[in-house]
């Protein structure tokens, strides 16, 4: 109910999403890509952090002359994306920008970023990552791909996830194959595909459509979880405060 009514309307709620970078981006970067790109519709069902990864670029960016450095990248690794460096630190990084700016109810991954959005929900399930902060509820991946290390792999993908994850590929992009690879290790993945390549998509009817039913369904488990932790909340108090009566009565002697 509106000021009309002698009430303030309860803000509406939001996904706040850690937003993870592409290689040899920044967070910056992202934002400009997301805000740009996607509707207004989408853009207020979020709350959206993009921080920068904690590796400077040690190399050239393929998006110099578009976007102005700073650039970033969230770990290194061999030509063959089977050996990594700095991942450890890279998790412990995540890990202490959720804990800084959380809680989070997911992530939100591009490219390089997204690789690791799509991991951590069974990494933290395994207890490799993320064990310090809440349990991840859902992805959204933007060119994503899975780790090609079979011992990472193992502790990443253990098992179907059952983490609701919204999954967008495009006809053009070189991850195109990759990214079809991962959706088995998601349970009921939505998949949102376009005709680009490799980049953040703007989103055509059918693809507007199916994020703002994916972010709606969420948002609404999230009310109903929230109305059942009140419920039972209440519970308790009334069980506490009957128990203290009962023990307030004297005994018969």
């Amino acid at each position: 109910m509106g000021s009309e009514g002698g009430l303030i309307a309860e803000p509406q709620k939001k996904l706040r999403l850690l937003c993870l970078h592409g290689f040899r981006t920044s967070g910056e970067i992202m934002k400009k890509q997301i805000t740009q790109k996607w509707a207004p519709q989408v853009q207020e069902k979020l709350d959206l952090v993009f921080p920068d990864a904690p590796f400077a670029s040690r190399g050239r960016s393929e998006v110099e002359g578009i976007f102005d450095p700073p650039y970033y990248e969230w770990f290194q690794f061999n030509k063959e994306f089977s050996e990594y460096e700095n991942m450890e630190e890279c998790l412990a990084y995540i890990e202490e920008l959720m804990i800084k700016n959380g809680p989070f109810d997911g992530l939100m991954g591009f490219s390089q970023g997204a690789i690791l959005s799509a991991a951590l929900p069974g990494l933290q399930s395994k207890g490799v990552a993320l064990t310090k902060v809440p349990k991840i509820k859902v992805v959204v991946i933007i060119s994503g791909a899975k780790f090609r290390s079979q011992s990472l792999a193992e502790d990443a993908y253990p098992y179907p996830i059952q983490c609701p994850s919204i999954h967008f590929l495009g006809d053009q992009d070189f991850l195109k194959n990759p990214g079809i690879e991962l959706l088995s290790s998601y349970v009921d993945p939505v998949v949102i595909h376009h005709p680009r390549g490799h980049t953040v998509p703007r989103l055509d009817e059918n693809g507007l459509n199916k994020t703002l039913r994916f972010l709606q369904t969420l948002l609404e488990d999230a009310t109903e979880d929230k109305q059942e932790a009140c419920r039972s909340l209440l519970e308790d108090i009334k069980e506490d405060k009957q128990e203290a009566y009962l023990s307030s009565i004297p005994a018969a002697s």
